[in-house]
């Protein structure tokens, strides 16, 4: 199976199912042409898997909600849960490793921790939240100080 181009609009379908390798690269970028070939060979070896290419140039918004500031970065999903992401060209046996470990992972551990991450991550926004709330409040309230 060859890769495929991923734009914002067929992101959320693309990595809910399965295994998707993410690869966030631009034209003028060297070391994502050196990994090109490496990503590409390894797509034509692992059917079961897809792998997408994201041009950062033609993507920004799609490349900005991963916060992508260096090229080539590489992103694993597996099952709709981001499992791995990490800037640099990886060379083939590195590449080859990385999909042996996602393919390992405990599915059920994954998901539960995940599942504590966000809940994690709501708290603490929603703790952010609070002290403004309160703030407006205790500005009308003199009690309150």
């Amino acid at each position: 199976m060859s890769t495929q181009a991923m734009t914002l609009e067929t992101h959320d379908e693309t990595v809910k199912d399965g295994i998707v390798l993410i690869d966030f690269w631009a034209d003028w970028c060297g070391p994502c042409k050196q990994f090109a070939p490496v990503f590409e060979q390894a797509s034509n070896t692992h059917e079961d898997i897809t792998f997408t290419k994201v041009d950062t140039e033609e993507q920004q918004q799609l490349a900005a909600r991963y916060g992508i500031t260096s090229i080539p970065t590489l992103v694993a999903y597996r099952d709709g849960i981001p499992v791995f992401g990490q800037p640099g060209a990886l060379p083939g046996p590195a590449l080859e490793q990385l999909i042996e470990q996602v393919r390992a992972l405990d599915m059920d551990q994954v998901k539960e921790q995940y599942a504590q991450a966000l809940a994690a991550e709501q708290a603490k926004q929603q703790a952010q939240q609070a002290p403004q709330r309160q703030g407006v409040r205790a500005g009308t309230d003199p009690a309150a100080f």
